[in-house]
């Protein structure tokens, strides 16, 4: 039981890495830090957003209209603290 409990939070770990690392190369696109003609950016870049778009899609569609507020990064990052906290506590109640 321990064990499943460990490869669940090793690829909630990766989720939350995968998503900070998206978060932060949307800000440095935004502000002009990285460009999308760069191949190795854009091919990143473009690979992120089709590893997470099922995941965001989904919840901008539960989360109301902010405009040019995108809060879904936001919350997925949140959920999967959330499961880590749970599995956490759940790996400690396991021994």
């Amino acid at each position: 039981m321990v064990s499943i409990l460990q490869i669940l939070l090793m690829l909630l770990g990766v989720a939350q890495f995968i998503m900070l690392a998206h978060i932060v190369m949307s800000w440095l696109i935004n502000f002009q830090v990285l460009n999308l003609r760069q191949p190795i950016v854009a091919q990143i870049w473009y690979g992120l957003n089709r590893l997470l778009e099922p995941v965001y899609g989904r919840l901008r569609r539960v989360l109301p209209d902010l405009g040019g507020i995108d809060l879904a990064p936001l919350v997925a990052l949140l959920i999967v603290y959330g499961l880590r906290i749970v599995v956490i506590n759940n790996l400690y109640g396991a021994y």
